[in-house]
């Protein structure tokens, strides 16, 4: 109770002022495992709990992976430093990455080796601003080569690339429907059968 209430209070917080990573840091670090913090554009928030199909939509991504590119791992739990000057706290639903790329890093790693980040968005009122908005922005200006959005509220997989990390954006953005085959170009190389995305949507 305590931890909550402590938590609720530095959220409350940061709603109306900006903190510096430092601090985020130390919030982060007290949180129960069940709860996920993030820290973009120096605001403090609270990642959405997922769902069985948001797991399971996951589960088959990393199976799609690992059968097209098998010299990679999509990591889901790994935690990034992002933004334009690494001042950002992601932790994507996904980072594609070689094997092995995050075996010495601490919670949060540098993403300069990631390929692609994957987000899904959750039924929640956050997705817009967070999926949406601020992640692709920041992963831009982090350098990721492809930011890969599953949006289960549109039913559409939308393929963010070319980053401008001074902009802090993707110059190109394909949107695809769910059922039609979606082209994640070089350096992840991987044709997505989207088909599947169906049964995970409400």
């Amino acid at each position: 109770m305590t931890v909550m209430a402590e938590r609720t209070s530095h959220m409350s917080m940061a709603n109306t002022s900006h903190m510096s990573v430092e601090d985020f840091e130390k919030i982060a670090a007290t949180t129960p495992e069940t709860v996920t913090l993030e820290f973009i554009d120096g605001r403090i928030g609270e990642k959405a709990v997922p769902d069985g199909a948001h797991a399971a939509l996951i589960s088959w991504l990393v199976r799609q992976c690992m059968q097209s590119r098998p010299d990679l791992d999509l990591d889901t739990t790994q935690g990034l430093r992002v933004g334009a000057y690494r001042n950002g706290r992601a932790r994507p639903d996904g980072s594609l990455v070689p094997i092995d790329y995050f075996l010495n890093e601490g919670e949060w790693a540098d993403p300069q080796g990631v390929l692609m980040t994957v987000e899904i968005t959750s039924y929640d009122s956050d997705t817009d601003r967070r999926d949406r908005q601020e992640k692709p922005a920041a992963y831009a200006a982090a350098g990721i080569p492809v930011y890969l959005l599953v949006d289960r509220d549109a039913c559409t997989v939308v393929v963010h690339t070319n980053p401008d990390q001074k902009a802090g954006r993707y110059r190109d953005v394909h949107t695809a429907q769910f059922g039609e085959e979606v082209a994640l170009p070089e350096p992840v190389g991987i044709a997505l059968g989207t088909e599947e995305l169906k049964k995970y949507v409400r």
